[in-house]
């Protein structure tokens, strides 16, 4: 395992680090993992652990295409699995007792987490012949009927929709799976993973979060999704820094906090920097009367200044010469909408099939539609 991951073991073993240590075996595990995947030789990978074999047998794991059988057995798997499931597909099994020899609890849970991976490694897919194209979307609670209605009227356009619920890992799936060559247009109507990574909430987005997409030169339309929200937990658990404003408890788990009029200036200029960098057909929807079910006139989070805080931002900063910007005075989840958002999706999806798909030419040639068939910005 060091040599696969580039490093001596003996070396290793003299610095007495720990966390180095761990760090190398995970890496030697997901090379040897990914040779055997690739020379046929691995149907499954199963693994048990604490801390530290939890971490290097998920790290294998991770590396592994989605779809190929992953069951770890651990005893931090009834924790925060973030770091160790990622945007994979990584089943965790929690030991109950820990490995400390064989006795009734552990030969029960260790039988059970066998079976399941052995089930997993002989069941077989029936004959799945869906080609139509993979649009991911993204989604919240409150952008649910927005994106059930782009969603239907899509899959009648002819495309698979994949939805990905926006906890801080799903953005992070839905733009793995661009990477791995599944999903090859993005309807991005919830963005509000950047909320919580500028403000600190609990579901924060990744460093590169929209930006993979336009890195890739697909095509995506995007919006403004809940980002009237950040997600702080438990209201018991309010962090001082968010209790002096507008609050809403979404559930006893999860209370939401309202951004304020300078963290959606920073959103907006977030947003136009990473569309403004897009390869590919990039379109923005913005919807003036609220970017959630709880941000239209009367309900909890309605704050006209902070919502034109944020369009003002993005209407500075966007280059309109390089992306289409759609400015509709209706709210996020109306069905105008959300048809208006899937119809410019698919108008995008055709112009970059009709060329292949290349983002070489997108990037050289691309230039947003002014022409028949745009919506009009307010302001024209």
């Amino acid at each position: 395992m060091a040599e696969a991951a580039g490093v001596d073991v003996e070396e290793l073993a003299s610095k007495r680090n720990r966390g180095a240590a761990l760090e190398a075996m995970g890496r030697g595990a997901a090379e040897i993992g990914r040779r055997l995947h690739e020379d046929g030789r691995l149907d499954a990978l199963a693994g048990l652990g604490g801390t530290g074999g939890t971490a290097i047998v998920t790290c294998a794991m991770r590396r592994l295409p989605v779809g190929v059988p992953k069951l770890i057995l651990s005893t931090v798997a009834s924790g925060d699995t973030r770091p160790y499931v990622g945007a994979s597909d990584v089943a965790m099994m929690y030991s109950v007792v820990d490995i400390a020899g064989i006795n009734r609890i552990s030969a029960n849970v260790l039988t059970n987490a066998a079976g399941a991976i052995a089930g997993m490694a002989k069941a077989s897919m029936p004959p799945f012949a869906d080609t139509r194209p993979i649009v991911g979307a993204s989604m919240f609670g409150v952008t649910t009927p927005c994106v059930t209605a782009a969603r239907e009227r899509l899959e009648e356009l002819g495309y698979e929709v994949l939805v990905f619920h926006q906890t801080g890992i799903g953005g992070r799936s839905m733009e793995e799976l661009m990477k791995a060559g599944f999903i090859t247009a993005a309807l991005d109507v919830t963005t509000t993973e950047l909320c919580d990574a500028l403000a600190g909430g609990v579901w924060p987005a990744g460093q590169d979060r929209l930006e993979v997409a336009g890195r890739l030169g697909l095509p995506q339309v995007v919006s403004l999704g809940a980002l009237d929200m950040v997600n702080v937990g438990p209201m018991e658990t309010l962090p001082e820094r968010f209790r002096d404003r507008r609050l809403y408890e979404h559930s006893p788990a999860m209370t939401l906090a309202r951004t304020t009029p300078d963290e959606c200036v920073e959103l907006g200029r977030t947003i136009a920097s990473k569309l403004n960098s897009a390869v590919g057909p990039t379109a923005l929807f913005i919807p003036t009367r609220g970017v959630s079910l709880i941000s239209t006139e009367g309900q909890p989070f309605h704050d006209p200044q902070a919502d034109q805080s944020l369009v003002d931002a993005l209407r500075q900063n966007i280059d309109a010469s390089h992306v289409e910007v759609h400015e509709i005075d209706i709210d996020i989840n109306a069905p105008e909408f959300a048809l208006a958002m899937a119809d410019g999706l698919h108008a995008l999806h055709e112009t970059w099939q009709a060329r292949d798909g290349s983002s070489d030419d997108l990037a050289s040639s691309w230039r947003p539609n002014r022409g028949a068939g745009a919506i009009p910005d307010r302001t024209e």
